[in-house]
């Protein structure tokens, strides 16, 4: 058990050191490319650290033979998402963080409740029926792909329209460290590497949670929505506060709400693909339907407190949202525990 725990810790600490440098990296193309930190936030950094759960996802289903722990470890990463944002709240100096980002996360965030919505619909759905049990590629798993196809466009054009006609009420950019830029070359290639190393590391992490589920007599359900999910955030949470040291806040909360698109959109489509037995949706627990129902109240939390800003802390500690996304993580996790 002891080399098993050694070896949680040696690529959680693998990628937290990637992850500084994906932050990095991104904010450098951000910056060189124009294309803004909401976009690249969304398209890079969201897509590289969740590069974990689907690395996780395929080997868990295609070596391990366990669905549960793969769609469990999607699901669980969209609530401790979530979280990284009530943690940021308490974590950002210069006032609630949901203040200091642009309307751009309303849009990634409501997109992502829109494919957890559908995610979570299918498993139900499936728990019901077995109308296309034995399809290899559920209709649902199609529609997700889709919409997150659809989701990248909508967030690019609207990137870009905020940007050449930015509203009143938007924050303004946040001034950026008196630093020596890399160039774009440098950036691309570390953050290449970077990706790579998170990689290799979540492959490591889904053989590690599969023997943890088996000596600790887990569920596979709870280890993939709690103790892998977790594992597999570790990525968000190294680029989200080092995307805050940067004074980048909106690169930070688009990164967590775009990785929850990638996890629905993407990371479920290959999940669905590794499963040869049919719809990956009928072969796992319905304990995940609690799970998407929360990250939907959660998501719905961060877009409300973008919308009805300026938020204020209370007791110059966390704004109502901040305490209400760390402690929905906190009921979510008891009550799956208590289910699974």
């Amino acid at each position: 058990m002891a080399v098993l725990w050694l070896q949680f810790v040696a690529s959680a600490v693998l990628i937290l050191l990637a992850a500084h440098f994906l932050a990095s990296s991104a904010d450098t193309v951000a910056d060189r490319t124009g294309l803004g930190r909401s976009f690249i936030g969304v398209v890079m950094l969201a897509t590289a650290t969740s590069l974990p759960e689907l690395a996780t996802g395929i080997s868990s289903i295609a070596w391990l033979d366990a669905p549960d722990l793969a769609i469990g470890d999607a699901f669980g990463s969209n609530l401790f998402n979530l979280m990284i944002i009530g943690l940021a709240d308490l974590y950002w100096q210069n006032g609630p963080v949901l203040n200091a980002v642009t309307r751009t996360s309303v849009m990634v965030g409501a997109l992502g409740a829109g494919l957890i919505g559908l995610a979570t619909l299918a498993i139900f759905i499936y728990s019901e029926t077995d109308l296309t049990d034995d399809w290899y590629l559920s209709p649902f798993t199609i529609l997700l792909m889709l919409g997150f196809v659809a989701a990248m466009y909508l967030i690019y054009r609207h990137s870009q329209q905020t940007q050449d006609a930015p509203g009143v009420d938007e924050p303004e950019e946040q001034a950026k460290p008196d630093v020596r830029r890399q160039s774009l070359s440098r950036a691309l290639t570390i953050y290449a590497i970077s990706a790579a190393v998170v990689v290799a590391s979540a492959v490591w992490l889904a053989d590690v949670g599969e023997q943890i589920a088996e000596t600790m007599h887990w569920a596979e359900s709870f280890v993939g929505t709690q103790f892998l999910a977790i594992s597999t955030s570790l990525p968000e949470i190294g680029t989200s506060f080092a995307a805050l040291r940067l004074n980048a806040p909106d690169l930070a909360i688009t990164n967590v709400l775009g990785s929850n698109v990638f996890n629905m959109g993407i990371v479920l489509f290959f999940d669905d693909i590794a499963f040869t037995d049919g719809a990956v949706w009928s072969a796992v627990s319905t304990v995940h339907i609690i799970s998407g129902m929360i990250a939907l109240l959660m998501t719905m939390v961060v877009i409300v407190g973008i919308m009805t800003r300026p938020r204020k802390r209370v007791g110059n500690l966390w704004t109502p949202e901040g305490a209400l996304l760390v402690g929905g993580y906190g009921g979510a996790s008891a009550l799956l525990f208590l289910l699974a």
